[in-house]
């Protein structure tokens, strides 16, 4: 989480000008292309943004709606002991599949800011060169 946390910063600090990546569609090498279509890489620059609250503000949510259905459903039964039986499968399972969100999110980011990168550098060459 931390290196999601970490690309996402690195991208708001570099991507000064988002308006750049209008039109500029994802390099292979880089980002997986969108479900729903080509989007262009502003389009997954809202995406990201967009994004990351949720991810912060998500963990949070969960662990205060996990308290609530737990208190809501206080009555003892033979399905909590199944049910507690399989919490540390369920609980693996979807942090298995958070991981995997997490490391797609955090290598959408990256190919995101070495795109925007490379846009910065072709319209202005000599100023990432000494002189």
């Amino acid at each position: 989480m931390e290196q999601y946390f970490s690309a996402t910063q690195k991208m708001e600090q570099e991507v000064m000008f988002p308006s750049l990546l209008r039109g500029v569609f994802p390099q292979q090498e880089g980002a997986a292309p969108a479900a729903g279509g080509p989007t262009d890489l502003y389009e997954r620059y809202q995406l990201l943004k967009a994004i990351k609250p949720m991810v912060e503000k998500g963990l949070a949510s969960v662990s205060d709606q996990s308290q609530s259905d737990a208190d809501a459903n206080t009555d003892t039964s033979s399905d909590d002991d199944t049910m507690d039986a399989q919490l540390e499968e369920r609980l693996s399972h979807h942090l298995a599949g958070l991981q995997q969100v997490l490391t797609h999110l955090t290598r959408d980011t990256n190919a995101l800011t070495r795109r925007y990168s490379q846009i910065l550098e072709q319209i202005s060459p000599s100023e990432g060169q000494p002189s």
